[in-house]
């Protein structure tokens, strides 16, 4: 099964995370295509027909992203409006997303423990990922498990960052196990 890593970062060559991430994906050509909205679509206008084609061509998606104001990046937002259509996604013949796997990597800039009730955050990132979560109800995917890297704004260190980008090559392998 190859995988479809939709990369959302509004400026991958600033980031230390999710560039790195992506360096480490691109290793693999025969296991993920890679496909950066920011890139591919600057002006945010979207090419529906290859974005939906792109999804039928593969079974499995992951949202790789920043996590921030409890969310993803606007253009990913947008994304997922403009190419979830009714009638593709959703609706009484939206049937084509039934059945595919769609899962999210996160590099959240806080540590974990501020993901909790009494802490900064409150929620875990369990939690405030439910909206993702209920896509997938709506439209027949099955939710993958997240693979989140904390502290990407202060505490991350060169050889962390390192183990993350290998536990990323080795969590979306093992999707592929199960």
């Amino acid at each position: 099964m190859k995988t479809l890593v939709i990369i959302a970062h509004p400026n991958i060559e600033e980031s230390r995370v999710n560039k790195r991430w992506l360096e480490e994906i691109k290793k693999y050509p025969e296991d993920f295509t890679v496909h950066e909205i920011y890139k591919r679509y600057p002006d945010w206008n979207f090419d529906l027909e290859y974005e939906q084609n792109l999804l039928l061509e593969h079974d499995r998606y992951i949202f790789q992203f920043p996590f921030y104001w409890y969310s993803s990046p606007p253009l990913l937002k947008k994304w997922f409006d403009d190419i979830f259509t009714y009638g593709f996604a959703y609706g009484s013949k939206g049937d084509k997303l039934q059945g595919k796997e769609f899962g999210l990597a996160i590099s959240a800039g806080v540590v974990e423990r501020e993901y909790q009730a009494g802490e900064a955050n409150e929620y875990t990132l369990s939690e405030l990922l439910k909206p993702y979560q209920a896509s997938c109800l709506y439209t027949g995917m099955k939710f993958l498990p997240t693979f989140a890297v904390y502290g990407a704004e202060h505490n991350l260190t060169d050889e962390k960052l390192e183990e993350s980008a290998k536990n990323y090559i080795l969590h979306m392998q093992n999707l592929s196990k199960k």
